[in-house]
């Protein structure tokens, strides 16, 4: 009954994170890392790593979601160089 239940868990879990945007996914990938280290690391030192994870995955998610928008401003300056490029145009510079 135990496996049958851990199964179905797991199982919902993926089908759960299947149409997430790349926003969504970067959250949530960096909550998931944040939330890991912080039990760990507060397991190390004996703390209570419960809190450690709650921290770290909230550092996590804001780590994730900034990580995002970096990422979006990047592939924004690229596209816009490359259709200045594709329009035999002088390339802006980015503000």
């Amino acid at each position: 009954m135990k496996k049958m239940i851990a199964i179905t868990a797991a199982t919902l879990a993926i089908a759960g994170c299947s149409n997430m945007n790349n926003t969504e996914q970067r959250t949530l990938s960096g909550a998931g890392i944040g939330a890991a280290a912080g039990a760990v690391g507060t397991a190390i030192f004996h703390g209570n790593p419960i809190w450690g994870a709650v921290g770290g995955a909230a550092v996590g998610a804001a780590s994730g979601y900034v990580y995002d928008a970096y990422k979006k401003e990047q592939a924004s300056e690229y596209n816009s160089g490359y259709n200045a490029g594709k329009n035999n145009q002088p390339a802006k510079a980015p503000n």
